[in-house]
């Protein structure tokens, strides 16, 4: 039996400086990700959005790696989320369970797609979480707008919640592939099946769509949000020009009466 565990390390990591530096044989590697051999039938593969994964290594063997990687990680996590699948190796089997995968063949191609698809699984995890609390916040401005009838939240801190959230956005959309599948699995179809197998295993894009309705909810309401803030300085100035306009005709008419 192997273990694969992967790990939300960080924010990110550089994968350039990475791949200089790093003394593990590389097996795989493109803008985004590297995949090495470090040992015997031991596999690291790094992602660019924070994401390393580890196959049959013991958790000293995975905590000097990581402080190999450490050096290149942008906003290095002290609480790192994690998830792992067991794998087993049978002769002429290539099978998929909940929380094990059962491979004929101690293969590099296919030990990369079951650590790609844990990986996916971790981040969808970190998004999962993020975008729960944004849905929870935006729900305290609707609940006081709907209380109060007006929003509590300036202009200011408005347009940085709105910044946030397609920032967060953007991410999801940069660093997770949940529908395209590596260019490996394209004229294999053992490699494709163990792919699609582990996507369906991992409930990846279920989750996926989840988090993106989860985004296109919260936009909404900050759009709406926009909109009656907008309303509301709009109105703002309108009161303005109004007063304006009568201290003017009061000046005049002071002007008139007095000369």
């Amino acid at each position: 039996m192997y273990s694969v565990v992967a790990y939300q390390v960080a924010s990110a990591i550089n994968i350039k400086t990475s791949k200089q530096q790093l003394p593990w044989q590389l097996l795989f590697q493109d803008s985004d990700e590297l995949y090495y051999k470090s040992s015997n039938n031991q596999f690291v593969y790094i992602f660019q959005y924070g994401m390393v994964c580890f196959f049959n290594m013991t958790s000293a063997e995975i905590e000097m790696a990581l402080k190999e990687i450490t050096p290149f990680c942008s906003h290095y996590f002290s609480e790192k989320l994690s998830d792992s699948v067991q794998v087993f190796v049978k002769s002429g089997i290539l099978k998929v369970q909940f929380d094990s995968v059962i491979l004929p063949s101690l293969d590099q191609e296919m030990i990369r797609l079951v650590m790609l698809n844990a990986s996916q699984s971790v981040a969808l995890n970190r998004y999962s979480e993020i975008t729960e609390e944004l849905l929870i916040e935006t729900n305290k401005h609707t609940l006081y707008l709907e209380e109060k009838g007006k929003l509590d939240i300036s202009g200011h801190k408005l347009k940085r919640f709105i910044g946030k959230v397609l920032n967060i956005k953007n991410k999801i959309s940069e660093n997770l592939y949940i529908f395209d599948s590596p260019d490996i699995t394209w004229e294999n179809e053992a490699l494709n099946r163990l792919n699609l197998d582990l996507k369906r295993s991992f409930d990846l894009k279920d989750r996926y769509r989840l988090i993106h309705d989860r985004i296109e909810i919260i936009k909404e309401n900050l759009e709406l949000f926009k909109d009656i803030m907008d309303h509301k300085e709009s109105s703002l100035l309108e009161w303005i020009i109004i007063i304006l306009i009568v201290i003017e005709v009061l000046d005049l008419f002071v002007v008139k009466f007095f000369t």
